[in-house]
């Protein structure tokens, strides 16, 4: 039997599709199973189908105008002010370029959430709809955002802490000079890197307080002193005072007690809307997604009484214990087992933050070992996998090219601690100062600024590695 010329082509081309789909296959059933990561557990197991979880960030809900920080708009001629979609992001996302935000807003990226419950089959879930960037925002409107929004660009080159001497080095306090965020005649505001001391002892000469009279004294006698602390591991806005009279308002201000005394009534406005915000990895995913943890705290002696440690109270109350309160809210979904969570401090306890977030959630913080030991140890950081085997393709997990990875982010065999203070609010003490004391003339250069300032501090190059890791698509 003859064939001829098509009836072969046809015949050889089904034989060659027939064999390239069984050699596919059989080489996708004999391959290596791909590494997936999910609740802080590696399974093996072929990637999952269907569509990915949205990354979105879920910004607070809108507090309304005036937002702190910024000047009032007064007086019978001057128009009532409205706060736009794209005004409040840019001023909640201060670091970030307004064109990034603008893009965003032009590719219909941001979206709005409703008031009413969605009800499915998997539960209740909020509704979200495009939102324009002209948009006036209400009181309790809430936005969400392509985490993507909020990347900013690593620079490859790490900051490292100088080596400390007793009499600190021309490098030294440029070091520390250029970590100032804000400066005025009452205060000064610095970003902290992370693993830079505050507080010094005989071998440790380069800590904050023993570099900022030689760094940070500026025309002033003498140098700013510590107001509040932030653990040597973390970073973030760190607040010094620069005078005796400012460093007494900073000390009232961030004490625990009662104030009794007060100069003003829009001295006690400023108080109630100070406030500070912290952003952090944490291992596993809370429960709820936003919520107030209030959790005593107290203090127990170990090794002899050279080591001291910060644990919840027991409920007994027979061991002395301080009052901690602290509010949290999940920025996003859960990526490789970590969730990105923003806490908000309501009082100032030492190590709150790190203890609630380990033992009161149940979900340390990447990084710290002290109190999150044990799940660091049975905890399983992302698998370095770019191609999967089973069918070939690459994933689209964004890797920073150029960087080196072991310096501290979640790729690193010891990561940092992830606690970053990103935003704080207080009030403006040198207007405040200035316009209480006796000196003070009828028309002050500070009567026109805002009663409270407000600064919002990048994040170091570690956590912004970690950010673009966990911020890509789902492994």
């Amino acid at each position: 039997m003859r064939w001829n010329k098509d009836e072969s082509r046809c015949l050889l081309f089904l034989v060659r599709r027939f064999s390239r789909s069984v050699g596919h296959s059989a080489q996708a059933n004999h391959c290596e199973p791909v590494i997936r990561v999910s609740n802080n557990i590696t399974h093996l197991g072929r990637q999952k189908e269907g569509a990915k979880p949205s990354q979105l960030l879920s910004l607070p809900p809108f507090p309304g105008h005036p937002l702190p920080g910024k000047k009032v708009a007064t007086g019978p001629d001057q128009p009532s002010c409205h706060v736009t979609a794209i005004s409040w992001i840019k001023y909640y996302f201060d670091e970030i370029p307004g064109s990034v935000i603008q893009t965003h807003f032009n590719k219909g990226l941001v979206q709005l959430e409703f008031n009413e419950l969605f009800t499915s089959k998997e539960g209740q879930t909020r509704l979200l709809r495009k939102i324009k960037h002209s948009e006036v925002m209400e009181v309790g409107a809430r936005i969400h955002v392509p985490i993507s929004v909020a990347e900013t660009r690593i620079s490859k080159r790490y900051d490292v802490i100088p080596s400390g001497t007793l009499y600190p080095n021309a490098d030294e306090i440029a070091y520390l000079q250029r970590l100032v965020f804000y400066k005025d005649p009452a205060i000064l505001v610095l970003n902290k890197p992370p693993k830079l001391p505050l507080k010094g002892n005989l071998p440790v000469h380069n800590s904050m307080d023993a570099l900022a009279a030689a760094a940070l004294s500026y025309e002033y006698d003498e140098g700013p002193r510590l107001v509040h602390r932030l653990d040597r591991e973390s970073s973030g806005l760190h607040l010094m005072g620069r005078t005796e009279e400012s460093i007494s308002h900073l000390h009232l201000l961030f004490s625990n007690t009662k104030k009794s005394k007060s100069l003003s009534k829009a001295w006690n406005d400023a108080c109630g809307s100070t406030y500070q915000r912290y952003w952090a990895l944490v291992i596993g995913s809370p429960k709820e997604k936003e919520g107030v943890i209030s959790a005593p705290l107290t203090k127990v002696l170990l090794d002899d009484g050279r080591t001291e440690r910060v644990m919840l109270a027991q409920p007994s109350g027979l061991e002395a214990s301080d009052e901690a309160v602290t509010e949290y809210r999940l920025l996003g979904p859960m990526i490789n087992g970590c969730s990105w969570i923003e806490l908000r401090p309501h009082t100032s306890r030492k190590h709150q933050l790190r203890v609630h977030c380990a033992e009161a959630l149940g979900t340390p913080i990447v990084g710290d070992y002290k109190y999150g030991w044990f799940v660091h140890r049975k905890w399983k950081q992302m698998p370095r996998v770019d191609v999967e085997p089973t069918t070939g393709k690459p994933y689209r997990l964004k890797r920073p090219e150029g960087l080196d990875v072991q310096k501290g982010s979640v790729l690193s065999k010891v990561p940092l601690l992830h606690l970053h203070c990103r935003e704080l609010v207080l009030p403006n003490i040198a207007k405040f100062i200035e316009l209480h004391s006796r000196k003070t003339k009828k028309h002050s250069d500070y009567s026109s600024k805002p009663d409270l300032l407000r600064f919002v501090a990048p994040m170091p190059s570690p956590m912004k590695i970690s950010w673009k890791l966990m911020s890509s698509c789902l492994i």
